[in-house]
């Protein structure tokens, strides 16, 4: 099972974009997929629906079965909703011992997952500190402008932090390049420096569409809303990339207690 985390944090770059159609996407191609709302806003609900007794909330707090948190959403694909009570939440775990850990060992009883997809706020807070130590791999989305990858620098910085301070071995498999206008020197200038940095992990880039703001209004997916579409064409790309390296980044695969991500520091 691979469990990754969508994060950054800069905000409005895409991460719940790419957390849905990313997690469509798997499912669409027979993987069956667990997305987990870790951000406060509560946007998955917003964007694809789902209905559940119980959220992440119940869940981190109210000890709440983590069967009871699940709502399905379409074949092969089920979510871990989240509102704004998570934010009362962090505070909670504030005074928890190993609060940095709560997320892991409440997921721990999840099974049968090819995928668990965590979507992360834009903070280094500690929901955020929870999803970098249950995952194994992060997934950086970092809009092709100057702010986006200044952004994209301290996030891999502080991802290599927590690595380093609680011995954890996350790995950034994949930086995605969001926004991206073709027309536009900046981005095609930002772009550019992103994959000489950082060439062997970028992903090709999720072009800029009106269709990604339109689509949560019919709580879809872009597959969904504009199949035919470069957002579609783009977010397929990115699917069977990550369906290719399924080997490569199998956890099971790599050399305990090794900081994959040291490079980059």
């Amino acid at each position: 099972m691979r469990k990754l985390c969508i994060i950054n944090q800069k905000g409005g770059v895409g991460k719940t974009t790419t957390t849905v159609n990313l997690a469509f996407g798997l499912a669409a191609q027979g993987k069956r997929v667990l997305i987990v709302d870790n951000d406060p806003q509560g946007n998955i609900s917003t964007c694809i629906g789902g209905e559940s007794y119980k959220d992440l909330y119940d869940l981190l707090i109210e000890n709440a079965d983590v069967q009871e948190c699940v709502a399905h959403l379409a074949p092969n694909l089920d979510v871990i909703k989240s509102k704004e009570t998570l934010t009362k939440a962090e505070f909670i775990l504030m005074g928890e011992a190993s609060r940095e850990t709560v997320l892991r060992r409440k997921l721990a009883p999840i099974k049968g997952y090819d995928y668990v997809i965590v979507d992360c706020p834009p903070s280094l807070g500690l929901l955020n500190q929870n999803a970098l130590l249950y995952a194994d791999e992060a997934m950086i989305p970092a809009t092709t402008d100057v702010l986006g990858f200044d952004a994209l620098k301290k996030i891999i910085t502080a991802i290599h932090k927590i690595n380093e301070v609680f011995g954890h071995n996350i790995q950034i498999t994949k930086i995605i390049p969001t926004m991206h206008d073709v027309r536009n020197k900046v981005c095609v200038e930002t772009l550019s420096k992103m994959q000489n940095d950082y060439y062997n992990l970028v992903a090709d880039p999720i072009r800029i569409s009106s269709k990604f703001k339109e689509a949560p209004d019919k709580k879809k997916s872009i597959f969904e809303y504009d199949k035919s579409g470069k957002g579609s064409e783009d977010y397929e790309r990115l699917v069977k990339t990550v369906l290719r390296d399924e080997a490569k980044f199998d956890h099971r695969a790599q050399e305990p207690g090794k900081l994959t991500i040291k490079q980059l520091a």
